[in-house]
C-alpha cells in the first residue's frame, strides 16, 4: 500500500500513529448525520487501527485499505477506505470533518483511490452503499461516476431498505497486484 497524492491533498496508509488526530476529526457530530457514532476513545480507534494495519480481513481472504487525508498544511482532514473482495470488485467508503466539506478533498481523495483501485489491485467494479437521505456523498459519488445499482446488483452487495448501491464500473487495464 502506497501514499496516493491528488492535486489538493495526500492520501497516506492509515497507521496506529494517525489515531490521536484522527479522533479529533472523527469527533465531529455532523459527520453521523445518516448513521454511525464517534469513536468513543482515542485508544479504542488506536486499537481498530492497530488490527487493520495488516491490510488483511482476518481470514485473509479481503485486503483492507485504509488511507488519512492530509491537507498541504499538515492538517487530518478524514479517510478514505477499500475492501478489495477476491472477485476484483471493492467496496468504498470516506468520511471527512464537516469543516472540510465543500472543498472538492472527497472528490480527489477518492478519485485518486478509484484510480489506485484500478491500476494496481486490479479492480473492475467499486460500490459504496450509503443511506438514500445521504444526498451529500451521493452527489460526490455521482460527480465521480458512480451510477446507481440495479435492483439485483444491489442485493449482492447486502444493502438494507434504507440504503442504495452506487457503482463504479472501472476502465480495463492489466494491474500488477501486490
Amino acid at each position: 500500500m502506497r501514499t496516493l497524492q491528488s492535486p489538493l491533498c495526500t492520501l497516506e496508509p492509515q497507521v496506529v500513529a494517525h489515531a490521536a488526530e484522527m479522533f479529533l476529526v472523527l469527533s465531529d457530530p455532523a459527520i453521523y448525520e445518516h448513521e454511525g457514532e464517534p469513536p468513543p476513545s482515542a485508544h479504542r480507534l488506536a486499537d481498530g487501527y492497530r488490527r487493520r494495519e495488516s491490510r488483511l480481513s482476518p481470514d485473509g481472504s479481503e485486503k483492507l485499505l485504509n488511507w488519512v487525508v492530509r491537507l498541504p498544511t499538515g492538517e487530518l482532514t478524514g479517510y478514505v477506505q477499500a475492501t478489495v473482495l477476491r472477485t476484483g470488485a471493492s467496496y468504498v467508503g470516506f468520511e471527512f470533518a464537516s469543516r472540510y466539506w465543500r472543498r472538492g478533498l472527497g472528490t480527489a481523495s477518492v478519485g485518486a483511490v478509484l484510480e489506485e483501485l484500478t491500476s494496481t489491485y486490479g479492480v473492475h467494479t467499486v460500490a459504496a452503499v450509503l443511506k438514500t437521505a445521504n444526498f451529500r456523498s451521493m452527489g460526490l459519488l455521482r460527480r465521480l461516476g458512480f451510477e446507481p445499482a440495479s435492483p439485483e446488483q444491489a442485493a449482492e452487495f447486502e444493502s438494507e431498505s434504507d440504503e442504495m448501491v452506487l457503482l463504479f464500473r472501472c476502465a480495463c487495464r492489466v494491474a500488477e497486484r501486490p
